[in-house]
């Protein structure tokens, strides 16, 4: 396992890079995201340690971050202070562009993985979504419905313009850009959903991760029960994660300072759980480029790298 320290500055999302497999970015925020700063630091790993390549300074705390699909350069980051700001790791004094429309603070940002769609997806506390084009630096469609704060904004990577979001308000909604409309809103959990995710082999299946402590996997298809639950972790769910190499394998991590991972068709369903912080863990994300490393950050400042032994145990059974 290797890890990074970030003194003075808690963890709030980590992404792997789509173009680089050692290349990741973490959104963190000075005092538990309460009050201060943010930095977005962009890493290396290397083959015994992680390197600071960069790191960017906001006035207010940073809560997401996504890589741009188009530039392996370009990153976007949600802020505290209800604004987006475009980063290019060549251009090293500051952001390149700010994008402000939302009220109340940025929690989710999502770059849209449709080929030649620049579009970016926002989820904010003042209880709208956004879609923001950024060849013109401006949204495009505002999404309203949600009666709490969108704590979980991600496109759809098998349906242009679809998108789902996850709010306090207890519902995982589904979105069809082109319309503004929302096409499904499912009562999901009777808590705040934190996170929410799309199977990378089902366009019809997703995740969601709670207040509630349980992940519940829906099939669009048929909503009245989800198609498994998940029950292990002792405190809230902060992100949820489907991995890209298994169809029902899945990650999530949460405020009970662990990582967990699943598999939901198999009994029991719990894989194994990673203890390795001592605060909350609150971003979470698989390497697309080596098979089952997995990338997190907490709360404690570190940001760790490792293959956790079960899945590496799934790819020799697969094998």
């Amino acid at each position: 396992m290797k890890g990074f320290r970030c003194p003075a500055r808690h963890g709030y999302a980590v992404e792997v890079s789509p173009f680089l497999p050692g290349r990741l970015a973490c959104a963190t925020a000075q005092y538990y995201g309460i009050a201060g700063c943010g930095t977005l630091l962009v890493l290396e790993q290397r083959e015994a340690d992680i390197l600071l390549l960069r790191s960017f300074d906001w006035n207010d705390g940073l809560f997401d971050v996504t890589w741009s699909e188009s530039n392996e350069h370009v990153l976007v980051t949600g802020g505290g202070d209800g604004s987006l700001q475009i980063w290019d790791t060549a251009n090293p004094k500051g952001p390149i562009q700010v994008l402000k429309e939302h009220t109340q603070e940025v929690y989710a940002v999502d770059w849209s993985q449709t080929r030649g769609e620049n579009l970016v997806v926002s989820g904010s506390w003042d209880h709208t979504a956004k879609v923001w084009d950024l060849e013109r630096c401006q949204s495009v469609c505002t999404l309203q419905g949600h009666e709490g704060v969108l704590y979980s904004t991600i496109w759809s990577p098998h349906t242009p313009s679809c998108l789902a979001s996850a709010s306090g308000d207890g519902t995982l909604r589904v979105w069809d850009v082109k319309t503004g409309l929302c096409r499904l809103a499912i009562p999901a959990h009777k808590a705040e959903i934190l996170s929410c995710d799309w199977c990378k082999y089902d366009q019809n299946v997703l995740v969601t991760g709670a207040v509630d402590c349980s992940l519940c996997v829906w099939d669009l298809r048929n909503v009245r029960q989800p198609l498994a639950q998940m029950l292990s972790h002792t405190y809230a769910i902060r992100r949820v994660k489907f991995s890209p190499f298994y169809k029902t394998v899945l990650a999530s991590c949460s405020y009970d300072f662990t990582v967990r991972f699943w598999d939901y068709s198999r009994s029991p369903m719990l894989l194994d759980t990673l203890e390795h912080h001592s605060e909350f863990v609150c971003g979470l994300d698989f390497n697309l480029h080596i098979p089952n490393q997995v990338v997190d950050c907490s709360w404690d400042e570190m940001i760790k790298i490792y293959t956790p032994p079960c899945l590496a145990a799934l790819q020799e059974l697969a094998s």
